[in-house]
């Protein structure tokens, strides 16, 4: 029990940064309640198109993470297991990633400068946690595992093909 509530309760910060920020700060751009298009055409598909892929993301990259690395998505519960298969071949952070897409999206889909804002500060934050917290944590944890597979899968933009450990052994 004590695990189900720690898995449900890591996913606040996911739904705070997706749902209920952007929610207000439309509503706040907007002066109303009410939740109001971006009047472009193009922007009604792509905002779309971009949130959907980064859901997708995040739908296919959460339980991997949770049942490989026997963990939660967040930093308090750190992940005992480095995981490197699925969607992490190709990507070292799918799942800021995911919630970045998922930002972009909205932004674009309610033409709102306020979430475009809050996915940069998201992304900076992000990017300087990881690169003085998280990744010197995941060498002190898994050592030349991490090492090995942070020289071969970029942080950010996804590979073209998936990396297997073997390779870098290879070339």
């Amino acid at each position: 029990m004590k695990n189900i509530f720690r898995q449900f309760s890591s996913f606040i910060v996911p739904v705070l940064m997706t749902t209920i920020l952007p929610l207000l700060i439309v509503q706040r751009e907007r002066h109303s309640p009410s939740l109001v298009l971006a009047s472009s055409p193009f922007l009604w598909i792509i905002g779309p198109i971009i949130f959907l892929a980064g859901l997708l993301l995040f739908i296919i990259t959460v339980p991997v993470f949770i049942r490989i690395g026997n963990c939660t998505i967040m930093p308090w519960y750190p992940t005992r297991k480095l995981v490197t298969v699925g969607v992490y071949r190709y990507v070292r952070n799918p799942m800021i990633l995911s919630v970045l897409l998922l930002l972009v999206g909205e932004s674009l889909l309610f033409a709102s400068y306020g979430i475009s804002a809050l996915a940069i500060l998201f992304f900076v934050i992000n990017s300087i946690y990881f690169v003085y917290s998280e990744e010197p944590g995941l060498e002190q944890r898994f050592g030349e595992e991490y090492r090995e597979y942070k020289c071969n899968v970029p942080r950010w933009i996804p590979r073209r093909k998936p990396w297997h450990p073997l390779e870098s052994e290879v070339s």
